[in-house]
Order: C-alpha cells, then sequence, then structure tokens
C-alpha cells in the first residue's frame, strides 16, 4: 500500500495534457484532499523551438503518462471516475490524455468526466479548499487572456478576452526574438530584474480605445523593433520595459471595467500569473479598492492534474460524467 492512501475513500484520478505538461493527479471527492499529484515538463525539449512543437508534444505524452499511471495502481480500487481535460488546447496533445482516460474508464468501469482546461485554471484557486464565489477572474496563459465573471462552476462568464496575441503568450514571443529560450515568461521575468524599464517607451495597447478588451500584436511589433536595432546589451531594459507596458495594459482595462463593475474579489490565474511584477501591480490596483487578491500557489500556476481534480470534484457532485463513447475533443473550445 503506498504512503498516504486511506482505505475506503472515494477518490478521482484526473490527466492533464492539453499543451506540454504530462500530469496526473488523485484527489478525495470529500475531503478535497490531493493524495497523489506529479507532473513531467517538456520545457528542455521544446526549448530549442523557442516554442511547443505539437506533434513532439504529444509523442512525449504518449511516454511520459503510462509512466505516472504505473505509481496510481494503488488507488485504481478507490476511484470513482476518470477527470481529464478534453478542451482547449492542441488537439494532438488532448487526444493523449482523452485516449488514456478512455483506457482506464474501460478497464475499471468507471465513468469519465470531461474538464474545460480553462476552469481547471480558475479551481487551481482552491486546491485542498472550499470554492469562494462570486469572484472577478484574470487568467493569463500562453494560450489566453480573459476576464470573467464567476459564480459558479457552471456560470461562468468572459466579458473581456484578447484580439490577437495572448499576455503569456507575448512573453514567450519576445523571449523568442532575443534567443533566451522556452517557456519565455520567467526568462524575461528574470532580464528584466534591476533593468531601466524606462529606457525604452513603449506605447500601451488600446490605451485611447474604450473597449474592455486586450491586445499584444502592436506592442510585440515594438519590441521586435528595439530587438533589431539594438545591442544585446540592451535586452535588460528591453524586457523590463515590455513587462512593465504589457502589465500597464492589464492594469488600465481592469481600472475602466472596474469603475462599472467595483471588484470584491480578483483572483489571477494562469501560467502567466506566477510573475511576481503582475502580482505586485494588481496589489497596487486593488489597494483603493480594499478588495481581495486570489493567487493560486506558484506549483499550481501552469497546466496541472491537480487542478482539474478539483474541478471534476464540482463536476461529479453535479453528475456531469459521460460513457466512455460520448467524450469528445474540442481544441478551440473556450467557457
Amino acid at each position: 500500500m503506498a504512503m498516504g492512501q486511506r482505505v475506503g475513500n472515494a477518490m478521482i484520478l484526473s490527466i492533464e495534457s492539453s499543451c506540454d505538461d504530462s500530469s496526473i493527479a488523485i484527489t478525495e471527492i470529500v475531503t478535497k484532499k490531493l493524495i497523489y499529484h506529479k507532473k513531467i515538463s517538456q520545457e528542455l525539449a521544446h526549448s530549442v523551438y523557442g516554442g511547443v512543437v505539437p506533434e513532439l508534444a504529444s509523442r512525449l505524452h504518449a511516454e511520459a503518462l503510462p509512466h505516472i499511471l504505473s505509481e496510481c495502481e494503488p488507488w485504481f480500487s478507490q476511484l470513482k471516475a476518470i477527470a481529464v481535460t478534453n478542451e482547449p488546447g492542441l488537439g494532438v496533445t488532448l487526444i493523449e490524455g482523452v485516449t488514456m482516460a478512455k483506457a482506464l474508464s474501460i478497464s475499471l468501469g468507471i465513468p469519465i468526466l470531461p474538464i474545460n482546461h480553462l476552469k481547471g485554471h480558475i479551481y487551481s484557486l482552491f486546491i485542498e479548499k472550499e470554492a469562494i464565489f462570486p469572484l472577478t477572474v484574470l487568467l493569463v496563459s500562453g494560450g489566453h487572456t480573459q476576464l470573467i465573471e464567476v459564480k459558479s462552476y457552471t456560470e461562468m462568464e468572459t466579458v473581456a478576452t484578447t484580439m490577437d496575441d495572448s499576455y503569456g503568450e507575448s512573453f514567450d514571443k519576445v523571449a523568442k526574438m532575443m534567443a533566451l529560450g522556452y517557456p519565455g515568461g520567467p526568462l524575461i521575468e528574470k532580464l528584466a530584474q534591476s533593468a531601466d524599464a524606462s529606457r525604452f517607451a513603449f506605447t500601451v495597447p488600446l490605451w485611447q480605445s474604450p473597449l474592455i478588451a486586450f491586445s499584444y500584436s502592436g506592442l510585440k511589433n515594438q519590441v521586435r523593433l528595439a530587438v533589431e536595432a539594438n545591442e544585446r546589451s540592451a535586452y535588460p531594459d528591453i524586457a523590463a520595459a515590455f513587462q512593465k507596458t504589457a502589465t500597464e495594459h492589464l492594469l488600465q482595462k481592469l481600472k475602466k471595467y472596474f469603475k462599472s463593475h467595483p471588484p470584491v474579489r480578483l483572483a489571477i490565474v494562469g501560467g502567466a500569473s506566477a510573475n511576481l511584477y503582475l502580482r505586485e501591480r494588481m496589489l497596487e490596483l486593488l489597494r483603493p479598492h480594499n478588495a481581495e487578491l486570489l493567487l493560486s500557489p506558484l506549483e499550481y500556476c501552469s497546466d496541472n492534474a491537480a487542478m482539474i481534480g478539483r474541478a471534476a470534484i464540482e463536476a461529479y457532485q453535479m453528475g456531469h460524467s459521460c460513457h466512455y463513447k460520448s467524450i469528445s475533443v474540442n481544441p478551440r473550445c473556450k467557457l
């Protein structure tokens, strides 16, 4: 018997493979306790390409997921459902997780819980905790930048989204311009530390627009021109100016939104929410409103199966399970 196993307690096994992280978790349904969690990152394999290569990611999932699953066998008899990310994400990588979920559903005779990856990020706030709603959520990741009003697991309204690149994606692309590697977020943040963010004056996207929306393609082009016109010695200052401007864009749009929707609780989720500069600026933004800032632990900001398992508890209790034949992969699905 594996350490920490509790005989007789009902559990859910969750699988995450929406992009380049292979992850499996086991969560107790009643207590919400995270019993097991493991993630294998593919960052090194993709770093030489400056971004995720879908076909490579799929092959690496096919190797990593069975390896992780082999460690979960002691809990198989206590599983009541298999949860799996089936939307949104890369089609070829989502298939790897869903295929494993189907095989487990058939062999163990238990249903599948299809989980939206974005809902998983929201529930990363509540791993081993009770959920707190209503909540205004800023989701910032490599694929998404969204402002979401959340009332419950089933009541989520997206009020603003990006018109082109996402916040996290822009960090990855700027890092690629500077040949820093992948993922770009931590590399740009590190490079920007103690640099002069005022040396380069980038224009904040949509700063004159009344729209509550996000856009990073124009800023990305400004940075590209600065990179091409300067020596590598200027890269730290360019990175600092970019990070400042990219974050200021989020702040300006939230300020506009807060004029008509004063915040009570704001949560930042997604891989890019691990950026400490972003966290500090959001605290400053909320201070005049006396609003609470909710953040996921740094270990659960990026893609992981623990957040999928936490969301799956809600789905299980609402009876949202399905037969293995009816689950499908929806790469471009939204909330």
